[in-house]
């Protein structure tokens, strides 16, 4: 399908006329609170940026947090089967999103492998935001995909309104027979407030449409069976169909918060207690051994079912107060203690990889006005050390500190003419305990316009130049990455990695609805990524390390591109006596390197497209998604086939019925319904772990 047809299928949105009062809360725009200077809502800033609230969380709801957003545009997800995905914003993943849990870094092993969950979980969550592009700028370098946000609300800036407020929600899902349990609850005493939260998921084994293995892997292989004349080697892997082994996932959270709420000042502190247990699809080891002189005969081999015992424990402390002094209206300081621990398990009771990840992040940030000009400025420290001991021991103890000073303005005339910038400053430390030290001055920098053409068009362009410093692993890595089944090499000599981001925004706002684009270019310099190379053992040089193909992590300039158009529109009153609600998206980046190669794990062409109609306390609705095939794929990556989805929901408002709060409802979905094989052009899993098949799941929510 072409861009053009793409487009061509959402632009009857950009016609809608203007019918629709302005105070009907559903059509405004959210406030961002994760973007840097004063409350902005979503049109109000030149990156696109997003709020998923409470209830759409619980719509989306996957086994992780980057399955949870990828139908969100420009989003899509590093699929590890249910147990872990981190989101990939425009093309860029890993260490290139900050994931953030309450505006400070999660401090996880997730951004070092694929097969690492991330430990912010939108089950519990009250809140999801994601700022793509430059407006990600007062987050640093790391950031320079954009930011996640997850905010639990388990520290409380201003008194609820109600004295005792929450919801329980309980679901089950077909295609897992798994069960998702979550209870959030504030209760307010004078000026204090009690915020607890629980969570838990027990999934089985998911339902996959056909073969595990792709059709062209199976393909592939069988054309090297034939060559090398051993067609049943490979026969038993071809049985393995319509369930994906080794893709349980088990997960529990327990979460309190405790504020205390002034006039002027608020305080609180949080922990939050996460463990897990899921298996890693795809990641079997083959083990295989001769009896030697003993027997003379080669044991027949056997395949581990390899599993990822993760507990993570952190604590938030919060707190501000109100200045009012001319200059500085407000400051907030956030501190962030983090203990992370993960053992990779070959087998039950087999310990193969343990990873930690300890550390402390601070930051402190003043909102202030002067001359015309609001916006911020602020200081930020981590101090986080990672490491992995065992069979899989590719990153040693490696020690990072980092401080950075950031300022953000933006000032809006009364011609709707508006300007905004800022400017990032880090000094950054990364000391391993087998290679030694390396560090890196970064400067960050943006500077935007806006207008207000109209009532109804907003327009705006940014351009920003970020530097990244190397992470722990592209600098230091040096052994067995199983999950991306390679032999990883670091190179410390790596220079800081430099993007030159230019952006431009239009939004015209109806009434009725509204259609918006964002469109991007991004020009790296020293762009790090991964390549087949060589390494030594035992004084040799070989492409292939304890049995795996040698990867080293090399340099060189880069050019992304891309854009979201996204657009929605709305009836009430209209065909059926319904209140209708369309929305539509489409996504779109590539990724080429300066040697004329493509970067990989680049997501294709993508748009969503959605209806729903509400009678009173009812409710339908039908999803679509479109993903064309990924041809431009990467060295070593085969070409992933296209998919389309589709994804059915009704639900009844129980409230209007005299049972619970607002929000109580009772819904059945049917997601992929007609089982269609998925696969993720961002997975490294992509041609051995199709998506989940079809799903039935029907749940409930109960707010009070």
């Amino acid at each position: 399908m072409s861009r053009l047809l793409l487009l061509a299928s959402i632009s009857p949105l950009a016609l809608v006329p203007a019918a629709i009062a302005q105070d009907d809360e559903r059509r405004e725009a959210p406030v961002i609170v994760t973007a840097p200077g004063p409350d902005r809502s979503a049109d109000e800033l030149i990156g696109n940026s997003t709020a998923v609230d409470r209830e759409e969380i619980l719509e989306t709801l996957a086994g992780s947090l980057g399955d949870t957003l990828d139908r969100q545009p420009g989003v899509s997800s590093t699929f590890f089967g249910q147990g872990a995905s981190r989101p990939v914003l425009r093309g860029l993943g890993a260490e290139r999103v900050q994931v953030l849990t309450n505006g400070i870094g999660v401090i996880d092993a997730s951004a070092a492998s694929p097969d690492h969950q991330v430990s912010a979980d939108g089950i519990d969550a009250e809140a999801i935001e994601i700022l793509r592009g430059p407006a990600a700028l007062a987050y640093g370098g790391q950031a320079i995909g954009g930011v996640v946000n997850v905010i639990d609300g388990l520290i409380v800036e201003e008194l609820p309104e109600e004295q005792m407020s929450g919801d329980l929600f309980g679901a089950y899902n077909s295609v897992n027979e798994g069960t998702e349990l979550a209870g959030r609850g504030q209760f307010v005493a004078g000026d204090f407030v009690l915020s607890l939260s629980a969570s838990q998921r027990d999934f089985d084994n998911y339902d996959i449409p056909d073969f595990a293995e792709s059709a062209l892997l199976r393909a592939l292989e069988e054309a090297e069976e034939e060559e090398h004349g051993d067609e049943e080697e490979h026969e038993e892997e071809e049985e393995v169909r319509d369930t994906l082994e080794n893709s349980f996932l088990e997960t529990q959270t327990l979460a309190a918060g405790l504020s205390w709420v002034g006039d002027n000042a608020f305080l609180g502190v949080a922990v939050r207690q996460q463990t897990a247990e899921y298996g890693l699809p795809g990641h079997g080891h083959e083990h295989g051994h001769e009896e030697g002189e003993e027997g003379g005969e080669e044991e027949e081999e056997g395949e581990e079912m390899p599993f990822i015992d993760l507990e993570h424990t952190r604590i938030d402390v919060r707190g501000g107060f109100a200045v009012d002094n001319g200059f500085i209206n407000d400051v907030i300081a956030t501190l962030a203690i983090v203990d992370y621990e993960h053992t990779e398990f070959e087998a039950p009771g087999e310990t193969g990889t343990v990873f930690s990840s300890e550390g402390v992040e601070a930051r402190v940030e003043a909102e202030h006005e002067f001359a015309g000009f609001e916006g911020s400025f602020g200081i930020q420290y981590l101090d986080k050390d990672l490491s992995a001991e065992g069979l899989e021991r590719f990153i040693s103890l490696t020690d990072t500190q980092s401080i950075g000073v950031f300022v953000y303005e933006t000032q809006e005339f009364d011609s709707g003419f508006g300007v905004e910038g800022g400017l990032r400053f880090d000094s950054v430390e990364l000391d391993n305990v087998d290679q030694g030290g390396v560090d890196f001055n970064l400067v960050s920098g943006s500077f935007g316009i806006h207008q207000h053409v109209n009532d109804f068009l907003w327009i705006g362009g940014q351009i920003s130049y970020t530097e990244r410093a190397p992470s722990e692993t592209e600098l230091f890595a040096d052994g067995p990455h199983l999950a991306t089944e390679q032999f990883e090499i670091g190179n410390a000599t790596l220079n800081k990695e430099t993007g030159l981001n230019v952006e431009a925004t239009a939004r015209l706002r109806g009434e009725n609805g509204g259609i918006g684009i964002n469109v991007f270019t991004t020009e790296f310099n020293d762009f790090i990524y991964l390549i087949p190379g060589l390494g030594e053992e035992d004084g040799m040089i070989s492409d292939v390390l304890d049995g795996l193909p040698v990867f080293v992590y090399t340099q060189e300039s880069a050019s992304f591109y891309g854009g979201e158009i996204y657009a929605d529109y709305f009836i009430d009153g209209g065909p059926l006596g319904a209140d209708w609600t369309f929305d539509a998206s489409v996504d779109f980046v590539e990724g080429d390197l300066n040697s004329g190669g493509n970067v990989p794990f680049i997501p294709p062409v993508t748009w969503n497209a959605g209806a729903s109609a509400e009678w009173g306390a009812f409710e339908l609705g039908a999803a679509l998604t479109v993903a064309e095939q990924q041809v431009d794929e990467g060295i070593g990556s085969l070409v992933t086939d296209g998919y389309t989805t589709i994804d059915l929901r009704g639900e009844v408002d129980l409230s209007d019925f005299g049972f619970g709060a607002d929000g109580t409802e009772a819904f059945v979905e049917a997601r992929n319904v007609t089982d269609e094989e998925v696969r993720y052009a961002t997975s490294v899993l992509k041609d051995v772990a199709p998506a989940p098949g079809q799903n039935i799941r029907v749940g409930l929510r109960v707010a009070f």
